[in-house]
């Protein structure tokens, strides 16, 4: 891959990517994060996607103002937490921690952004660990390693070996979204699949799952569109 820059204000950063199934280009802006990617084939010349990217550069900002700005956890900046909104204040100790009402984090503005990460993370690891063991209890089933990552394509994950792998980011989201998540993914315990007996079990399980997976559908992009400066 190779990243080439528009210039203008602001300056535009794309990726040039190439790929054995690309048959033309394909130009790409994130709705997630912004990030333009050109897929491209494999034995195109790196001049023609390069001006192919200059010829649409109106149409990459068009979409790029489109978007709706990142937010960055700052003192005085509201976060979702659990569904519900806290304000970033000062506060003192070692960790973030949540007291009278809103999200106290200590030490100078600078930390801000990796302390509310630290925070959040660890209370998705505990939420998340306390939800799939509810989970397989239900089911009847066990589970591998649980590992929290932070991607931008989906929220949970589970192997054939049982590992689970979920987006910390939904300790950001309502306590309901979370458990459909640990729902859905032990549930993949029984059927590595999205079948009809799949959704049979996480709806036993998880009832009004469905109102769940739309939330997600709708306002996950606004959960990832807060930046952490350690991401």
């Amino acid at each position: 891959m190779r990243e080439i820059r528009l210039p203008g204000e602001p300056p535009v950063s794309v990726t040039l990517k190439r790929s054995a199934r690309a048959r033309r280009l394909s130009l790409r802006v994130s709705r997630l994060d912004g990030r333009v990617t050109l897929s491209m084939p494999q034995r195109l010349p790196q001049a023609e996607a390069i001006a192919f990217v200059e010829e649409k550069q109106d149409w990459i900002r068009k979409h790029l103002a489109g978007r709706s700005p990142d937010r960055v956890p700052v003192f005085g900046a509201h976060l979702p937490f659990l569904g519900r909104e806290l304000m970033i204040v000062p506060g003192q100790g070692r960790r973030a921690q949540v007291m009278d009402g809103a999200l106290q984090v200590p030490g100078g503005p600078e930390s801000v952004a990796a302390k509310v990460r630290a925070f959040l993370r660890l209370e998705a690891q505990m939420r998340l660990r306390e939800a799939s063991d509810r989970y397989a209890e239900a089911l009847g089933v066990g589970y591998g390693r649980i590992t929290l990552r932070d991607p931008r394509s989906r929220w949970g994950s589970c192997t054939s070996q049982g590992n689970l792998m979920y987006s910390w980011r939904l300790v950001m989201a309502p306590p309901e979204v979370l458990d459909y998540v640990a729902a859905h993914e032990m549930a993949h315990r029984l059927e590595m699949n999205h079948s009809e007996r799949f959704w049979a079990h996480v709806a036993r399980i998880c009832p009004g799952h469905k109102a769940h997976r739309d939330w997600l559908h709708s306002e996950g992009e606004r959960l990832h569109g807060w930046r952490f400066e350690t991401d």
